[in-house]
C-alpha cells in the first residue's frame, strides 16, 4: 500500500556513484510503440546496480534520508488530492494540454482524456489507441496535435512498427476534431523529416501553425537525411484539417550546430531541435536544440529568424526544453542529462550538470542577447535506481515573480522561485519514493503543469496526479484562469 505523510524538506545527500471509450474499442489491433530514450548523455547511462548501491539504497529508506518504494512524501505546502492508474493505454505517460474542463494527457500508446471540472475526482472522457511513441500532445479549438516519433508501417492508428530504413516507413504529425469529446476523430496526417519528437502550436485565427522538431539523422533512414538542421514548419487550415501540409524548412544550423565530440565531449552534436517554446504575444520562441539554445523572432511564422544562439559545453549535455519568464526577460532551458534513462541526482553528478540553466535576455530588438546568470537543481537527495532528470514545468503565473513547477521524473514535482536569476530556489515538492532498489527503473513525472490553480503531473508509470498548493507566494495565482493551455506555447497570462 502507497502511505502518505509530510516530511520537511530534505538537504542531506546519498554518497553513491554516478548510474547511468473514443476509438480505443476500433484500434485494439494496434502495435506497441517502441520506447526510445532522448540521447543525453549515454556515457551516465545503465541498467543495473551494482549490489553495494542496492544496499546503501536500502539503508537510505531505512534511515528516512529518502522515501521507501512508492512511499509518497511532499512538502507541507502541497496537497496530493488524487491519482488515476494507467487503464486501457499501458504505455509511457508523456506529455499534457489543457482546455476548459478537459486535460489531454499523452501516452506512448495513444491519449486519454479527463474531464477535470472536479480536480479531485478526475472522470476518464476517452482513450485513444494510436501507438508511435512519444506523442507529444497539443490542442487548440477542435483540433488535437499528436507527435508520432517512433517508425511506423503507415500513418493508421492500426499501423505496427517498422524499420526506418524501409522508404515506406512513416512518422510525423496527426491531427484529430475532437469536437466531440467522447469520439476524437483522426482527421489528418503528415509525413515529417527524422519524424516529430516534439511539435509547438501557433495558433491564428484561420490557421494553426506547427513546429516539429526532430533529429538524429541518418544516412540509412530514406526519410531523415543528414543534414537535418532545421524545423518542419506545418499550416492547418481550421476549417480544412485534411489539407494540412509542411509549407516551409527552415534552416536553424547554417554552421551545422554545435560539434559535439570530440570537439566538446559529454556534449550532444546538433541534428535538429529537441523542442520550442514561443511566446506569440512577443513574436518570440527558444529552441533547446541538443547541442545549442536558440532565441528566435517567429513575427514570420513560416521563415522564423534567429536572434541568438548559446552553448555550454561544460555543463550541458543534452539541450531539452525551455521556458520563458512573463516578461520574457529570461528563458529557463532544461537539460536532459543521461537521455532520460540515469540516476543523475547525486553528489557524482553535482548540482551544475543535469540542472536547469537561467538565461537573461538583454538588449532589444534583433540585439538581444542570452546570458548566463545560473543553474538549479533539486537537492532531494535520490537512489541510483532512481532515474532524475530536468524536465517539462510550466510557469505559475504570479506578477511580479518569476515562479515555476516543473518535473523531474524520479526526482518529483518541483516549485521553484527564479525571481533573482542569479539565486533560484525550490520552495515546494512532491515525490514518490524508489520504483526499485534493485534497478534502474523510468518513472516518476514526465510533465507537471500549472492550471486554473492546481498542479497536474503525468507520472511515467503512476498515472496522473492532481496536487493543490498553498502558498502566499504562489496563491495569488489561483484568481489567474486560462481557456487553454498548451505549456509550449505560453500565453499572455494576466490578459485573460
Amino acid at each position: 500500500m502507497t502511505s502518505l505523510h509530510t516530511t520537511s524538506v530534505r538537504r542531506r545527500r546519498l554518497g553513491v556513484a554516478a548510474a547511468a471509450a473514443g476509438l480505443f474499442a476500433t484500434l485494439l489491433t494496434a502495435g506497441p510503440a517502441a520506447a526510445t530514450p532522448d540521447p543525453g548523455d549515454a556515457a551516465t547511462t545503465r541498467g543495473g546496480v551494482s549490489a553495494s548501491e542496492q544496499a546503501e539504497a536500502r539503508a537510505a529508506i531505512k534511515s528516512g534520508e529518502i522515501p521507501g518504494v512508492d512511499e509518497i512524501v511532499h512538502s507541507d505546502n502541497i496537497e496530493h488530492l488524487t491519482n488515476i492508474p494507467k487503464d486501457a493505454l499501458q504505455g509511457l505517460n508523456t506529455d499534457l494540454a489543457f482546455q476548459g474542463k478537459y486535460a489531454y494527457a499523452g501516452n506512448y500508446d495513444g491519449f486519454r482524456i479527463f474531464d477535470i471540472s472536479n480536480p479531485k475526482k478526475p472522470r476518464t472522457v476517452a482513450q485513444v489507441l494510436c501507438p508511435g511513441s512519444q506523442n507529444d500532445i497539443s490542442v487548440s479549438g477542435n483540433l488535437l496535435f499528436l507527435s508520432t516519433d517512433s517508425s511506423r508501417s503507415d500513418n493508421s492508428c492500426a499501423s505496427t512498427t517498422q524499420p526506418a530504413t524501409e522508404k515506406s516507413s512513416w512518422e510525423g504529425m496527426k491531427v484529430f476534431d475532437i469536437s466531440d469529446k467522447r469520439n476524437p476523430k483522426y482527421v489528418a496526417a503528415v509525413e515529417t523529416a527524422c519524424g516529430s519528437h516534439t511539435h509547438t502550436i501557433i495558433p491564428e485565427r484561420k490557421d494553426v501553425y506547427v513546429y516539429v522538431s526532430s533529429y538524429s539523422p541518418n544516412a540509412t533512414f530514406p526519410d531523415c537525411q543528414p543534414p537535418h538542421d532545421g524545423i518542419s514548419v506545418i499550416k492547418v487550415p481550421r476549417k480544412a484539417p485534411e489539407s494540412a501540409r509542411i509549407v516551409s524548412f527552415p534552416v536553424l544550423f547554417p554552421d551545422g550546430g554545435n560539434p559535439g565530440a570530440p570537439d566538446n565531449p559529454g556534449v550532444s552534436k546538433t541534428t535538429g531541435c529537441h523542442d520550442i517554446t514561443v511566446l506569440p504575444s512577443k513574436d518570440l520562441a527558444a529552441g533547446a536544440c541538443m547541442g545549442d539554445g536558440l532565441l528566435f523572432s517567429i513575427k514570420d511564422p513560416e521563415n522564423p529568424k534567429i536572434i541568438d544562439r548559446v552553448q555550454d559545453n561544460v555543463n550541458f549535455a543534452f539541450w531539452h526544453s525551455a521556458s520563458f519568464n512573463q516578461d520574457a526577460d529570461k528563458v529557463v532551458f532544461t537539460d536532459e542529462l543521461g537521455g532520460g534513462g540515469a540516476a543523475t541526482c547525486n553528489d557524482e553528478i553535482g548540482p551544475n550538470r543535469g540542472a536547469d540553466g537561467i538565461y537573461d535576455i538583454t538588449g532589444k530588438g534583433d540585439k538581444r542577447k542570452l546570458v548566463f546568470r545560473s543553474y538549479f537543481k533539486i537537492d532531494r537527495p535520490q537512489a541510483d535506481t532512481e532515474v532524475c532528470v530536468a524536465h517539462n514545468g510550466s510557469l505559475i503565473p504570479v506578477k511580479g515573480r518569476d515562479l515555476m513547477v516543473q518535473a523531474w521524473y524520479q526526482g518529483g514535482v518541483s516549485v521553484w522561485d527564479f525571481t533573482d536569476s542569479s539565486k533560484p530556489k525550490e520552495i515546494a515538492y512532491f515525490e514518490r519514493g524508489p520504483v526499485s532498489t534493485d534497478a534502474v527503473t523510468t518513472a516518476g513525472p514526465w510533465s507537471a503543469y500549472y492550471y486554473n490553480g492546481y498542479i497536474y503531473s503525468n507520472d511515467i508509470a503512476k498515472g496522473f496526479d492532481v496536487l493543490k498548493l498553498d502558498d502566499r507566494r504562489t496563491d495569488p495565482a489561483k484568481r489567474v484562469r486560462l481557456p487553454e493551455l498548451n505549456v509550449q506555447t505560453q500565453p499572455e497570462y494576466f490578459r485573460h
